[in-house]
């Protein structure tokens, strides 16, 4: 199966093709750059650039795959127009992938902690071991992610741009402060994906910063019980 994969929604603008049989992969081309903002300048060159260095067309895509968040508001969503938008034109199932999942395909196989720093004294975390989840995405507040840490077995990695919030309580346990997670594992995540039941939609763990005013401009503030 040939995969087109895109990742917008942490600390990485990625877009690759690869070639998928079972577990293994083959990367066909590949563009990947850190950045904070600018995704929506840079994705389409990107998806470009990969598909020429495959030396394919789109219309050799099988299967596209894009990163849904927990993530940056504005990056996720940058992602998922575009996949939606080219699914919709190449006539090709487009799934969505779990941030915190794809950290944690990322991860040697073992006990592991894909971590996402969520500002505000919080994190989005979910609990592996073995390739398992031990339980659903949760957005934790450190001291509760910290006892969290604190019960897994030795040897655990602590992956993604949370696990240096942790650095100094668990100086034992592997961390790799990714800033996104790894293109191999978003293929493997794409292929083996039921497009059924991942819908590319915005997976939010966290209600939004900012709310909706509650009465128009211009508008009469309501009365104050007396």
């Amino acid at each position: 199966m040939k995969v087109l994969v895109v990742d917008t929604a942490l600390g990485l603008c990625t877009a690759g093709v690869f070639e998928v049989e079972g577990d293994e992969t083959r990367a066909l081309g590949l563009r990947s750059e850190t950045m904070a903002k600018g995704h929506s300048e840079r994705l389409a060159g990107f998806a470009r650039d990969a598909m020429a260095q495959a030396g394919l067309a789109f219309g050799a895509i099988d299967r596209i795959g894009v990163t849904v968040g927990p993530g940056s508001f504005t990056g996720l969503r940058v992602g998922l127009a575009f996949a939606q938008g080219l699914g919709a034109a190449l006539g090709r199932p487009v799934v969505g992938l779990s941030s915190l999942d794809a950290l944690a395909a990322s991860a040697p196989s073992g006990p592991a902690a894909a971590l996402i720093d969520a500002r505000r004294g919080q994190v989005y975390a979910r609990f592996w071991r073995d390739g398992v989840p031990r339980g659903p995405a949760e957005a934790l507040s450190l001291e509760a992610a910290a006892e969290r840490i604190a019960a897994m077995e030795a040897g655990a990695v602590l992956i993604g741009s949370g696990a240096g919030l942790f650095a100094g309580a668990f100086p034992v346990l592997t961390q790799r402060p990714l800033a996104g997670a790894a293109p191999e594992a978003l293929a493997l995540l794409t292929a083996a994906a039921d497009p059924a039941s991942a819908p590319p939609r915005p997976l939010y763990l966290r209600a939004p910063d900012a709310t909706p005013p509650s009465r128009l401009p211009g508008q009469a503030r309501p009365a104050r019980p007396s």
